[in-house]
């Protein structure tokens, strides 16, 4: 794979200093990526943001002062498409399902494997939704526990079969590229399927999407396998 030509830029948005000093020390070691600043708190991060208009946002979830849920919800209203992945110590299944219901690309622990952070990265800076394994397992069994009710099951009504088809591969966390391959169709028309989900189910993320089709039980039974 090569190298982009224009390098992935990365906002860090946490209140350990030692902390934001170890990944950009692991992230500047990569020649595509660049750190273009820092921010303590969250009012300081959405500050940043609006000034710097990243790639991605690395926030973490637990701060004084703004929360990272907080934080998260006001960035995305100033800056629609940055890539903001919460970074945390939280395992628990509702901070991550409000996360991803507020518009998060990802969400991943902090004891993470830094080659695995480093590629979930550049993922999400080029669409993709990240979660850590253990999440997406906790994610599946929270809402398939029935403590969160999903959307009206009508709403699927609104979608075609390739679309249920698409969103069934959303579920399961598969790229647009991989997405294309099981279905043997164009990258491009992949694309313009999703953006077609997003609209008809009310959707401002692939994610969302993803969490939506988990609730409905598609991750596992899609339509057409590999």
């Amino acid at each position: 794979m090569n190298t982009p030509a224009k390098p992935i830029t990365v906002l860090l948005v946490d209140d350990h200093t030692l902390f934001r000093s170890g990944i950009r020390s692991l992230l500047q070691r990569h020649s595509d990526f660049t750190v273009v600043g820092e921010a303590s708190d969250g009012v300081e991060g959405i500050k940043r943001a609006k000034q710097l208009r990243p790639d991605v946002v690395l926030l973490d979830l637990n701060m004084p002062g703004m929360s990272g849920l907080e934080t998260l919800q006001l960035l995305l209203q100033d800056c629609p498409d940055t890539a903001v992945i919460l970074l945390t110590v939280s395992e628990e299944a509702e901070d991550l399902k409000a996360a991803l219901q507020a518009g998060a690309r990802g969400y991943l622990i902090k004891n993470i494997d830094a080659d695995y952070l480093v590629r979930a990265i550049r993922r999400a800076a080029g669409g993709e939704p990240v979660l850590a394994e253990a999440m997406t397992t906790k994610l599946v069994a929270h809402l398939q526990g029935g403590s969160t009710k999903p959307e009206p099951p009508s709403d699927l009504d609104k979608l075609t079969p390739r679309e249920k088809e698409i969103l069934a591969c959303l579920a399961r966390g598969e790229s647009n590229k991989i997405i294309a391959r099981t279905l043997d169709v164009a990258e491009s028309t992949v694309k313009i399927h999703v953006q077609n989900i997003l609209k008809k189910l009310n959707l401002s993320s692939r994610v969302q999407a993803a969490v939506f089709a988990v609730g409905h039980g598609m991750a596992g039974s899609p339509d057409k396998q590999h």
